[in-house]
């Protein structure tokens, strides 16, 4: 009679953090097809801005404020964001609750200041190609800002419940703030896009 080897796997955590996770490799396969669309976008652009005689095509530049102020708030929330990463793998419970709430206004904050940044482009979406691109830059941006905040919006609730002392809620708000930094990193080429190549 042969001897079996048995594998003893309970003495294993339930759920991983991190690269261990596998809803990190999911976000990470997220933020790389979202990110070849907003590279697609940015390519569509640069074609038609190629193309095109004058640019942008019967419109005065973009208002630089609006965008101005969307990216320095973006690019203050980095300072939250990668401090709740590091207090999820902590699990210091109640230092990632008050940085969710912080994280919630600044997924709130752009989102306001956006619905003056439309108008500011000075252009309509149907207008003529250049308005149509800006406008599909601006708004795939603002999808993504959307669906950040309300993954962000759900992890307080749960948070702030029973469900905060599960470990792998940890994971997921590590994974959040993953993807918010996608959400920031990504919009830089497209402010750039908007408001700069306009101004060449």
């Amino acid at each position: 009679m042969r001897e079996r080897i048995v594998l003893h796997l309970g003495e294993l955590p339930l759920h991983g953090m991190g690269m261990q996770s596998a809803t990190w490799w999911g976000t990470l396969a997220f933020m790389l097809i979202e990110g070849t669309g907003f590279a697609l976008a940015i390519a569509v652009y640069l074609y038609l801005m190629s193309l095109a005689t004058t640019w942008p095509i019967n419109a005065p530049p973009p208002d630089l404020l609006p965008g101005t102020l969307v990216t320095l708030i973006l690019l203050v929330s980095l300072v939250p964001n990668i401090l709740i990463s590091r207090w999820a793998a902590q699990q210091d419970l109640r230092k990632v609750r008050i940085a969710l709430v912080f994280m919630s206004i600044f997924g709130i904050t752009p989102l306001i200041v956006r619905i003056f940044e439309f108008p500011a482009l000075r252009i309509s979406w149907d207008t003529n190609a250049y308005g149509s691109a800006i406008w599909l830059l601006l708004g795939l941006h603002t999808t993504h800002i959307i669906t950040d905040l309300a993954d962000t919006l759900v992890l307080a609730a749960l948070m702030f419940t029973s469900h905060g002392q599960n470990r792998r809620r940890f994971g997921d708000v590590q994974d959040n703030a993953m993807y918010w930094n996608f959400v920031v990193v990504a919009w830089l080429p497209i402010y750039g896009c908007i408001y700069w190549l306009a101004r060449l």
